[in-house]
């Protein structure tokens, strides 16, 4: 296989449960963090409306070395944030897949557990199994004692039925001081020494992603980097990249569809919204330098929409979709890992992420789940002072995104009547 080879469903009460749980742990291990709560996978992808005949038995098509890891990864790969149903992850691998991400605090568990009943039965060897140091519950701190680290990749690797994870990544690092936690990279020396990891990684979609990713590749210790990279956004990662590739660390992409924002694409001719989400894809591996993409999947008609993306090349007609997006979103998007503004807010409001739950309740028809996720920020830090505050937050936004305007939107939605 080396060499060959994001259907909205609704929100159910476990899935509501599972996010919001994860939100909770998140909060708590993430406390004095600039970025807190870093759930960008809460919500699922688009799909098309309608499915294309081409798209029929799409598979992939083309495989990239990772780094020094000496795999040949898939160039569009298996996020495994929403996975259910383990039939997926089994088409999934039927139609060329080798690289699967998921973790722990991914629907609770749940998603390490559905992918572990997908791929049982097809060769260990031919598959790239990736999870995080983490919990069901969220993320772990980085004073977390060696034996409870270690114990976290025991718990993962019993829930995928596998003796050994390809790579492990510390998860969704927003500074220096997670990155290098020493209790971390002991833990990795001994289960490496054990057999149980291969690689390590990072991914990060912060406001220091470039910083701590620069680090990363420079430090020596990481051997594949999993980074927010879209059209138009962190101009500073292509020379990371390329830096990385360079000293043979492995670049994943995420977060490579700018949001989906569904009630933009809902502007678009049926033609360009089928388009948009392989457009996108095209133009991340336009990049040399990346190894590939993780896109999450939770519905067989995903893998034939994804897929059919596998091993094409950017058009002109790519770069006018991708521009037009960007004109629709350009004052209304918050882009992942910015947080220019938070710093001004004399309220330590996180605006960053009281805009995602509007986003969620608007474009992604999750309200209850946004409402709930706003009822987990404290009382203090909520958007209700946004309304007679003098807003220094909006001169910082460079998007000119109108930040008092949505968060006051955001309050009046998201409060619970």
């Amino acid at each position: 296989m080396g060499e060959h080879r994001e259907h909205k469903s609704g929100l159910t009460r476990r899935k509501l449960l599972a996010s919001v749980g994860a939100v909770s742990g998140g909060l708590a291990a993430l406390s004095g963090c600039k970025y807190k709560t870093q759930l960008f996978l809460v919500s699922s992808p688009p799909e098309a409306r309608t499915q294309r005949g081409e798209w029929a038995e799409s598979r992939i098509r083309s495989y990239r070395p990772l780094g020094r890891t000496g795999f040949q990864m898939s160039d569009i790969s298996f996020g495994c944030s929403d996975l259910s149903d383990p039939a997926v992850a089994r088409r999934a691998v039927e139609r060329g897949v080798n690289y699967f991400d998921t973790s722990p605090d991914y629907s609770h568990a749940s998603s390490e557990k559905a992918l572990g009943d997908g791929i049982r039965g097809f060769p260990r060897d031919e598959l790239f199994i990736v999870s995080k140091f983490c919990t069901p519950s969220g993320h772990l701190s980085s004073n977390t004692p060696v034996p409870k680290v270690i114990q976290s990749v025991e718990d993962s690797l019993r829930r995928l039925q596998t003796d050994y994870l390809d790579l492990v990544h510390i998860h969704a690092v927003n500074s220096i001081d997670r990155l290098m936690a020493p209790t971390i990279h002991e833990a990795f020396d001994r289960l490496k020494e054990a057999g149980k990891v291969r690689f390590m990684g990072v991914s990060s979609h912060t406001p220091d992603l470039e910083t701590v990713m620069r680090h990363a590749v420079d430090s020596g210790r990481f051997d594949v980097i999993m980074v927010a990279y879209n059209f138009k956004h962190w101009p500073d990662l292509t020379q990371i990249f390329h830096t990385a590739h360079e000293k043979g660390v492995g670049v994943v992409a995420m977060k490579t569809l700018k949001g989906a924002y569904h009630t933009k694409l809902a502007e678009f001719t049926p033609t360009e919204r089928e388009s948009f989400a392989q457009a996108a894809f095209k133009w991340v591996l336009s990049n040399s330098d990346v190894g590939g993409l993780v896109i999450s999947i939770e519905h067989f008609a995903q893998i034939e929409e994804y897929l059919y993306a596998s091993g094409q090349a950017l058009e002109e007609k790519d770069l006018s979709l991708l521009e037009k997006y960007d004109r629709l979103i350009a004052h209304t998007y918050c882009r992942p890992g910015c947080g220019a503004c938070l710093e001004h807010c004399p309220y330590g409001v996180p605006i960053d992420d009281i805009l995602r739950y509007k986003m969620y309740a608007q474009n992604y028809g999750r309200e209850k789940q946004a409402m709930r996720l706003y009822a987990s920020v404290p009382a203090a830090q909520r958007a209700d002072h946004c309304a007679g505050c003098p807003a220094p937050c909006v001169g910082a936004c460079d998007f000119g995104v109108p930040i008092r305007e949505q968060l006051s939107q955001a309050d009046r939605l998201l409060s619970w009547s």
